[in-house]
């Protein structure tokens, strides 16, 4: 398919998504099984421009003041390519697929507006509603760090210390140029993807069927490590989901002492189990929704709640998401996060430690969460300990690259795209007295 062809597809599917209201991924699935003659170069090339206008949709429209799906796609095409609009008519001039170029005055506004003049919400490319709430999470530099959440990630790997190190996996990647990640010390990332590209799927690679290596992005890698899990100790992962987190506390505690994974939702544990297994994992016991694990309170020596999110953080991957989400789901996530600690809490062993990790950069969902369970601890059982200092003594040699703030006797930390180069979370630690 020439470029024309790529971009008709392009607004074909983002004009489902927005009509049914339908994630990405489904759609461009759907897209591609009724349009089999679409190679794979063609299909990573039209994701690419999918993505792209999701990631930034308020500022596309904005700057060419049309917020149609053609009109954000050739604006879309334009930036990541750097070309001109005349370069663009050159390229789609004789491609009967191609769609209808715009006129020169459609292209007024794209050619003569500055989107420092925009309003903030639109710099940031977030729904109005969200701008308030970003600011007060990030203060002057909310638009630069929200707008962080638009640019394409990389592909980040953990390698398992429990079959590999990273040279050698480093070694078997080659073709693909990993290299080390800056912070996370068993980290390789492949860069962004650029132009039409794609990421390899490493997936298929011998080093990731051993299970040598896993695909994590490199601040998951951070906070699994800062929760300081170490051989020998009891720990409790109580929202396992996948296993991701769950893989990298084993490869921590060097397939010593136990952990227990648990999550409510069945479907979302389903995974765990091949993943233990690739990887060779032998301290993990799984425990189903449906299971008693009573008999672990007041026994644990960490537990780590991975809480249920708006997933705010992760919008580079999921930039679809950034649009669906409401201010009656974010109530929602309040409820569960609220719900999940307090169930949590009474895993924990006294002297033994409580981690609280989102996904998310609202202040509502991290900071303010565990202000909340601290006034619901009566008994003040709990405190809040130093993130930064964890930081520190974790990674050594890496630069604070954080957001820290206060909270009670402590510290929390935010990992976002601008300041950390990763996925966004939040971080703290609750020790039991």
């Amino acid at each position: 398919m020439r470029l024309g062809g790529r971009m008709a597809a392009a607004i074909e599917i983002l004009t489902d998504i927005e009509a049914r209201r339908r994630p990405v991924a489904d759609a461009l699935k759907d897209w591609g099984l009724s349009h089999r003659f679409a190679g794979s170069g063609d299909r990573a090339a039209i994701g690419n421009i999918v993505y792209d206008v999701l990631r930034r949709r308020r500022s596309l429209a904005w700057r060419m003041e049309d917020e149609t799906p053609t009109a954000m796609v050739f604006a879309a095409v334009l930036d990541s390519k750097g070309m001109g609009i005349k370069d663009m008519a050159i390229a789609l001039d004789g491609d009967r697929f191609a769609p209808q170029m715009p006129s020169t005055d459609d292209f007024a506004a794209f050619r003569t507006r500055e989107l420092s003049a925009a309003p903030g919400a639109v710099q940031a490319d977030v729904p109005d509603w969200l701008a308030d709430r970003l600011e007060a999470a990030f203060g002057e530099a909310w638009i630069a760090e929200a707008a962080a959440l638009s640019d394409r990630p990389p592909l980040d790997m953990r390698v398992n210390t429990l079959r590999a190190d990273r040279d050698k996996v480093a070694k078997a990647l080659t073709p693909f140029a990993a290299t080390a990640t800056a912070l996370a010390p068993q980290g390789l990332r492949i860069p962004p993807i650029a132009g039409d590209g794609r990421h390899p799927n490493v997936q298929v690679e011998a080093g990731f069927q051993k299970g040598w290596f896993e695909i994590q992005d490199e601040g998951s890698q951070i906070v699994a490590l800062l929760a300081g899990a170490a051989p020998g100790m009891q720990v409790l992962d109580f929202c396992a989901g996948a296993g991701g987190k769950t893989l990298a506390l084993a490869a921590s505690m060097e397939n010593t002492g136990q952990i227990h994974a648990y999550d409510s939702d069945r479907q979302r544990l389903a995974p765990i189990h091949d993943r233990l297994k690739r990887a060779e994992v032998r301290n993990v016991q799984v425990h189903a929704p449906r299971d008693d694990i009573g008999e672990l309170e007041g026994r644990m020596d960490l537990v780590l709640v991975d809480a249920p999110c708006t997933g705010t953080g992760t919008w580079r991957r999921r930039p679809d998401a950034k649009w669906r989400l409401a201010e009656r789901q974010l109530d929602k996530r309040l409820e569960e996060q609220d719900a999940v600690l307090d169930a949590a809490a009474r895993f924990v062993k006294p002297g033994g430690r409580l981690v609280y990790i989102t996904c998310s950069l609202l202040p509502e969902e991290n900071g303010a969460r565990v202000a909340a369970f601290l006034e619901r601890d009566a008994g003040a059982e709990f405190k809040v300990a130093d993130a930064a200092g964890r930081w520190a003594e974790a990674l050594p040699e890496a630069p604070k690259a954080y957001h820290a703030s206060a909270l009670g006797d402590g510290t929390t930390l935010t990992l976002t795209p601008r300041t950390t180069g990763t996925d966004g979370f939040f971080f703290a630690v609750l020790e039991r007295r």
